[in-house]
């Protein structure tokens, strides 16, 4: 089990999936290679990446012998390999905690879909909103609003009493609408994640995709 890992992104650094498996193990500080896909030309669908992919998206971690696609999947195998104390916790250790962590990732995975049209992961990255909402777009940014208001008061930092990897799910989904307006504590919320080491690594490699 101590085989390097190899992580799989898009050529653009734009995936938000791809990046809560990439920050995850720089939070763990694992030792890991980062390997593009051109999402674009439909590398995802050719071989090699597609035998090794399950599937044909990214991220995609490899362990050795196993290969691992959907990011959940990634993080969770991330921590039960690699356990606090030893190594940053990717989830709350108390079950209800890690419960509703768990449950924020999966909904904001299948929810929201008119945002994530209207506000792709250009608009996480570049800051650009584009055409304003249409309804079926607002519904679902104040849909999104209600669910992190309630999750996250003035001055909160992360949804528990340390950080966890719902952080980032939750600060990237709130991105989408950087310009469209959030209310403070939100905004303060997102701009306190997108300062974390690990996050500033991802952006670095977004950046220099762009240049």
């Amino acid at each position: 089990m101590g085989a390097p890992f190899t992580l799989y992104v898009d050529s653009q650094f734009l995936s938000p999936y791809a990046m809560s498996a990439y920050v995850a193990l720089a939070e763990k500080q694992l030792p890991f290679e980062v390997r593009l896909i051109d999402l674009d030309a439909g590398e995802q669908r050719m071989q090699p990446y597609q035998c090794r992919a399950l599937t044909a998206r990214v991220p995609a971690l490899t362990h050795g012998d196993f290969n691992l696609t959907e990011s959940t999947a990634i993080t969770e195998y991330l921590e039960d390999l690699h356990p606090a104390p030893a190594c940053t916790a990717l989830y709350p250790a108390l079950p209800r905690e890690r419960a509703r962590a768990r449950q924020l990732q999966a909904w904001l995975r299948s929810d929201l879909g008119a945002l994530r049209q209207e506000r792709p992961t250009e608009s996480v990255f570049y800051g650009d909103a584009g055409q304003p909402l249409s309804d079926a777009g607002h519904a679902a940014a104040a849909k999104l609003i209600h669910v992190a208001g309630a999750l996250i008061g003035a001055g909160q930092a992360s949804l528990f009493d340390d950080w966890c990897i719902a952080d980032l799910d939750l600060a990237v989904a709130l991105r989408r609408l950087w310009q469209d307006g959030l209310p403070d504590p939100l905004r303060e919320y997102v701009e306190i994640q997108w300062q974390r080491p690990s996050v500033r690594k991802w952006l670095d490699h977004n950046a220099a995709a762009r240049a």
